[in-house]
């Protein structure tokens, strides 16, 4: 199946402050979360060479970042993640792939503590995850914008400075040269990113119009990042936790019918940790550039952040309070 496998309806926004009425759950953290692949289902189709290829590339990486893992003096808890791509793509069986997966990631000697589905960052136990997201968005206003672009929430774009469009018709008819456009917080020279972080559709129920949302593959992987650094509750409450799989469990036929985010490793660190790093093939740069962009665009419960950056410092490790600081990546040759 082509395009987007979960569209969710647009209604209200949805947000969830942590306040005085609703504890926060505090989630297990890890030192560190290494995500070894991020596999759309066509990878899947290209052969076990292919596959073995991506993990011998990784292999290193991981046990790299594991050594230098800052632990502040305590044991280290480092746990590992693959994201699979359910959200664009469904048409493989979890049946026909994951044990063939995780044996060639063995031979590879890389450990797969946890596996998570793309749409699970979409909606995970009922939770809309991604709408939760998005009604966190707190887009910085560029100087001398005059609304002639809807704002981000509306539009489902997002830039990190000021676009080269933004001044009014009147001014530009003024101007005939052209206005390039300029990043927040530039040094010397601007890297002006716009990222689509959704498209809306419009679609009938039973004869009435609803607009439909397909969630980008950048603002997926926000999603992602945020359950990897423990960010995400729902009414104070934690989400997408991991669900341990049975050893002697069949896998199903469909994605949908798996937990959102599984733990193999019974004995494996917690999933979600104080920093995440993310080893990938380097054509994911620009989707990463823009989970940056993202991130660095929302406004997160304050309780959540202190309960993280308090618990880290417990253990004498210091914790950005800014997400965008807590991620780092390595892109490795693959395609």
């Amino acid at each position: 199946m082509e395009g987007p496998v979960h569209n969710d309806t647009v209604g209200a926004a949805i947000y969830s402050e942590a306040t005085e009425h609703d504890q926060v759950r505090a989630v297990p953290l890890s030192h560190l979360s290494i995500e070894v692949g991020h596999f759309y289902m066509e990878d899947l189709l290209r052969g076990d060479d292919w596959i073995r290829g991506q993990f011998q590339r990784v292999a290193p990486w991981v046990a790299a970042a594991t050594a230098a893992v800052d632990t502040g003096g305590a044991k280290p808890r480092v746990s590992t993640c693959l994201l699979m791509d359910d959200y664009f793509r469904n048409d493989t069986s979890p049946a026909a792939i994951m044990d063939r997966l995780v044996g060639i990631a063995a031979e590879c000697d890389v450990r797969i503590d946890y596996v998570a589905r793309e749409a699970g960052c979409c909606v995970a136990d009922d939770v809309p995850l991604a709408e939760l997201t998005a009604a966190r968005l707190l887009p910085e206003p560029a100087p001398g914008t005059n609304g002639s672009r809807p704002p981000a929430h509306e539009s489902g774009w997002l830039c990190n400075g000021e676009r080269s469009g933004d001044l009014g018709s009147d001014q530009a008819m003024r101007s005939r040269r052209w206005r390039p456009p300029q990043e927040f917080g530039k040094r010397n020279h601007s890297i002006f990113l716009d990222v689509e972080m959704w498209k809306d559709a419009d679609d009938k129920v039973n004869g009435e119009a609803l607009p439909l949302r397909a969630w980008s593959c950048p603002f997926l992987a926000s999603v992602w990042q945020l359950l990897r650094l423990g960010m995400l509750r729902h009414y104070g409450d934690a989400v997408a936790q991991p669900q341990q799989w049975q050893d002697d469990a069949s896998w199903p036929d469909r994605w949908s019918e798996l937990p959102a985010v599984i733990r193999l490793n019974k004995h494996a660190s917690p999933f979600a940790a104080y920093r995440s790093m993310s080893i990938l093939p380097r054509w994911y740069l620009p989707i990463e550039h823009a989970v940056g962009v993202i991130l660095g665009h929302l406004g997160l419960d304050d309780a959540v952040t202190e309960q993280v950056v308090t618990r880290g410092a417990a253990e004498g490790l210091r914790v950005p309070r800014s997400v965008t600081e807590r991620l780092s990546h390595v892109f490795i040759e693959g395609s």
